[in-house]
């Protein structure tokens, strides 16, 4: 969409302006945006390919195939067999927490503060009836252009009455076209902690369960190689300092989170007191209309 489309329409090039001046990108400088979007795009091509997720994947595989095999060879003695669960389980383990790591580093950079301002920006254009020719299914997080609703839709926003419609509204009425002058309201600038709280807001969840289960494991592991003649399986001890470390990384995390949220609530409050003053404040994403609702 070029920016000399939205910037006929007055009333959508002041809304792209206000978003433009709180992400530092001109949306309506069609070099601008096409250096980002081409930036942005390649930034999540590298997130797609990072090695978290083929060696997640390959984890996973092998963690689902070890069984099958194990339980094939029928020359392989039970104890074998036990040591060969306790390591398909450790697998699967690991290769979910990568495959999690990995969509995680996806979601954060295709929720990019740029990318989310230029999304907020084609919600705007189609609210004042500007027609979106395309848009691309990566920008949403799709995988085809058939591929649902997307990780990071377009927001939607209340249509707006285009003005000559108001206009001829008001002289039906027997009322003189409106000329506003509205004073404006300056809308907080969003920080960077409350960026950063939409992208992690839906990480972890998963530490106390793999922590408890490789900890699990590594007791497992040791019990048998006490009742029986395998020494090997000590070596399943190595999960405890891993299950410690799950444990740590998820308190870490959840206090962050939880400080990364008080910043959140704050810029809603703010963002709450300047709607009330009048000013056109942009929709607040997903994660943030939950805050509202939990709070």
């Amino acid at each position: 969409m070029s920016g000399a489309v939205w910037a006929a329409d007055p009333r959508a090039a002041t809304a792209i302006r206000a978003v433009s001046a709180r992400h530092g990108v001109d949306y309506l400088d069609d070099g601008a945006v096409s250096a980002l979007l081409a930036g942005r795009r390649r930034a999540l091509d590298a997130q797609r390919r990072h090695p978290s997720a083929w060696l997640g994947i390959l984890a996973l595989t092998a963690g689902l195939l070890l069984p099958i095999v194990a339980s094939s060879v029928r020359t392989m003695s039970e104890q074998r067999l036990i040591a060969a669960l306790a390591a398909s389980g450790s697998l699967i383990v690991v290769g979910a927490a990568l495959v999690v790591y990995a969509y995680t580093r996806w979601k954060r950079a295709l929720q990019h503060p740029t990318l989310a301002g230029y999304r907020e920006t084609l919600g705007i254009a189609r609210a004042h009836g500007i027609p979106l020719t395309h848009i691309p299914s990566w920008l949403e997080g799709k995988s085809s252009p058939a591929g649902g609703k997307g990780a990071a839709p377009v927001p939607s926003y209340p249509p707006v009455e285009p003005s000559d419609r108001a206009d001829q509204v008001r002289q039906a009425d027997g009322v003189a076209p409106a000329t506003p002058t509205p004073t404006p309201v300056a809308i907080p600038p969003k920080p960077a902690a409350v960026s950063e709280y939409e992208w992690r807001v839906n990480e972890g969840g998963w530490h106390n369960e793999a922590g408890f289960l490789l900890l699990l494991l590594g007791g497992c592991g040791a019990a048998y190689a006490m009742t029986s003649s395998e020494p090997g399986g000590y070596g399943a001890l190595v999960l405890v300092p891993m299950a410690l470390y799950v444990w740590l990384v998820g308190r870490r995390q959840g206090r962050e989170k939880e400080r990364l949220r008080e910043e959140a609530l704050a810029y809603v409050r703010a963002i709450a007191d300047a709607q009330a003053a009048g000013a056109q404040v942009p929709e607040l994403s997903f994660e943030l209309r939950k805050l509202v609702d939990e709070a």
